[in-house]
């Protein structure tokens, strides 16, 4: 802690009394301007080793005067409840070191984070244009977003240091493909290689995950001190030669993903069927209850949205309408964050949820972890075994509820995948070009760009790094031509200079990329809109929809509404107050297994 300002190390030493074992090797390296991997397991404070290497920086430089008004820290995470959430445990060291900086009688100053997501308010969007923060924390289609208005690059074009949590959620998917093009446009508008520094509990292979953070022309750096890292040379890297003319080197801090854990199989006293029976699902609910009645907070993962909603009336109706709640994408971010609010205050015993919990939200003290049914993948379920006893020294506390005598054998074959410490495989995609098109509208919606300036620029991203220049002239020229329909020719965004080399966006091509960009695909739901207060709660897909009529009832986040009237788009509801409810449904949700735990059923 010798490095940081006695103000930063003061607090942290107050707060925590020594640095985990990924924070000491960390540091040192981030301190040095390095892009740094750090691979922990959860709570073991991989955030915090991110973010206060970059908020002792802010700290000198407010003490020093020099503390401009601009970005310099993007962090970005994958789901909109972990931004919100990060955004709220950032005060909490910065306010802790403003008290230091007060009782040591040094200048205060204010270092401002800021939230921008979709579900950000647009009073706060016009505050962030007016005053930059030091600190964003963001979405990787938000960041695109940014990156594609005018007040957007004004404000990242002084960023320095970007912050990628949760990466492996990212690496596998389009997603994944879309946000490192996104960061290379990024540096192209620093004028500089950001600091890039990438934080996850599980990832393998580690150094696949370390190439796609900082790019193809990568070189990964051989072990420091402080805890075992792995030394990789990039393919192409000669054997035995050290890092090459102008690539990247990149740290990777591996502390494993190991951690004290206290896993088990539930089975109630009736055998196992091929399908689940309703006196079989009572007994789990009964069991449940009774759970979490020992422990002060549970936490209870299921697949699906119906799943939860499901449960979460279930046992509402053992423990009581307040003490559990549901939390999934489809209800609003008001219905989301009350959720999370509860349960971190220990107002609600229980909180029922899909994957949108899954990742590292901080969301109090969670002593329990339930899963109904196998979450399909080894990762998965590490993930969220780790939200119990979500600290440096926590134990996570886990309990599987097959729910069939297939399931049965999956959960046997993951426990004992996770004893052996396996993990699934990240694949990632190679050079999609749906990706790369709305991408290159993108940056050219920002002004004239060169072919070959765009071309050298993508194929710097680790999944472009086999990018060829026929292929990528192949999409520019159907950006610049379109495709004929019977309507005439359609899709035709950009103006291209053959001779010269060089792309100008027509009209409607920023919009075009600010409206259909990201990786997420469009789901066909209808909103869901409280009368008569016009309060958006939630979405039901719309075969769900159209199937239903006026005056049915259903339940979204464990309250009973009924149907007004079905608009396009929209279902108006009212309070049923309480009556009894059928469930909704959405479609296509549930996850297929991994190939790693495929393997581990076999093996069993």
């Amino acid at each position: 802690m010798h490095t940081f300002h006695p103000a930063v190390s003061a607090w942290f030493e107050h707060t925590f009394a020594r640095p985990t074992e990924a924070q000491r090797a960390a540091w040192p390296a981030i301190r040095r301007g390095e892009n740094v991997l750090i691979a922990a397991p959860t709570g073991s404070g991989k955030t915090l080793a991110a973010f206060l290497a970059a908020i002792d920086e802010l700290v000198q430089q407010g003490v020093a005067g020099t503390l401009a008004d601009e970005t310099s820290v993007v962090y970005v995470s994958p789901l909109k409840a972990l931004s919100n959430d990060v955004r709220i445990n950032l005060e909490v060291p910065i306010e802790g070191i403003r008290a230091q900086l007060e009782r040591m009688e040094l200048p205060d100053f204010e270092i401002r984070t800021a939230v921008r997501t979709g579900d950000t308010p647009q009073a706060e969007r016009n505050a962030m244009r007016k005053r930059p923060p030091h600190i964003v924390v963001t979405t990787p289609e938000s960041l695109y977003i940014l990156l594609g208005s005018e007040s957007g690059r004004r404000m990242l074009q002084t960023t320095r240091t970007v912050i990628v949590d949760e990466i492996h959620a990212l690496v596998s998917s389009k997603r994944g493909s879309h946000l490192v093009l996104t960061l290379e446009r990024l540096d192209a508008l620093c004028g500089q290689r950001c600091t890039r520094i990438g934080l996850s509990a599980t990832q393998k292979p580690i150094e696949t995950v370390a190439d796609f953070l900082v790019g193809a022309h990568s070189s990964l750096l051989p072990p420091g001190e402080g805890v075992s890292q792995l030394a990789h040379a990039s393919c192409e890297t000669d054997e035995g030669s050290d890092l090459r003319e102008g690539s990247i080197a990149c740290t990777i801090v591996d502390a494993g993903h190991q951690r004290a854990r206290d896993l088990a199989i539930e089975l109630t006293n009736v055998p196992l069927q091929p399908v689940m029976s309703n006196d079989a699902w009572g007994l789990v609910y009964d069991r449940l209850a009774e759970l979490i009645d020992k422990h002060r907070t549970t936490l209870i993962f299921a697949n699906t949205r119906r799943t939860v909603e499901r449960a979460t009336r279930h046992l509402a109706e053992r423990l009581g309408k307040d003490a559990v709640a549901a939390h999934h994408g489809s209800l609003s971010k008001e219905k989301r964050l009350d959720a999370e609010r509860r349960l971190k205050s220990g107002q609600l015993r229980a909180l029922v949820a899909t994957a949108s919990l899954e990742l590292g939200i901080d969301i109090g003290e969670v002593d329990l972890v339930c899963q109904l049914s196998s979450p399909r993948s080894i990762a998965a379920f590490l993930q969220r075994a780790g939200r119990a006893g979500h600290a440096v020294d926590g134990i996570s506390k886990a309990r599987l509820f097959p729910t069939s005598r297939d399931d049965l054998v999956e959960c046997a074959a993951l426990l004992d995948a996770v004893r052996r410490g396996e993990l699934d495989t990240l694949r990632m995609p190679a050079a999609p070009l749906d990706v790369l098109a709305q991408q290159i509208v993108a940056e050219v919606a920002c002004g004239e760009r060169g072919e070959a300036e765009l071309f050298d620029m993508f194929q710097r991203a680790y999944p472009y790094r086999t990018l060829t220049r026929e292929a990528f002239t192949e999409v520019v020229r159907m950006l610049a031509e379109g495709y004929s329909t019977r309507r005439g020719t359609r899709a035709a965004y950009l103006h291209r200079d053959a001779v010269n080399g060089k792309l100008r966006a027509r009209r409607g091509a920023r919009m075009t990329s600010l409206t259909s960009g990201g990786a997420i695909p469009d789901t066909a739901d209808y909103d869901v809109v409280l009368e008569p207060q016009s309060l958006r709660i939630g979405s039901v897909h719309e075969d769900f929809a159209v199937e239903s009529i006026a005056g049915d009832i259903f339940q979204l986040g464990n309250q009973s509404y009924r149907i007004l009237r079905v608009e396009r788009g929209r279902v108006r509801v009212e309070d049923a107050q309480g009556a009894p409810p059928s469930i909704p449904f959405w479609l296509g949700e549930a996850p297929g297994r991994s190939d790693e735990l495929s393997v581990a059923v076999a093996r069993l």
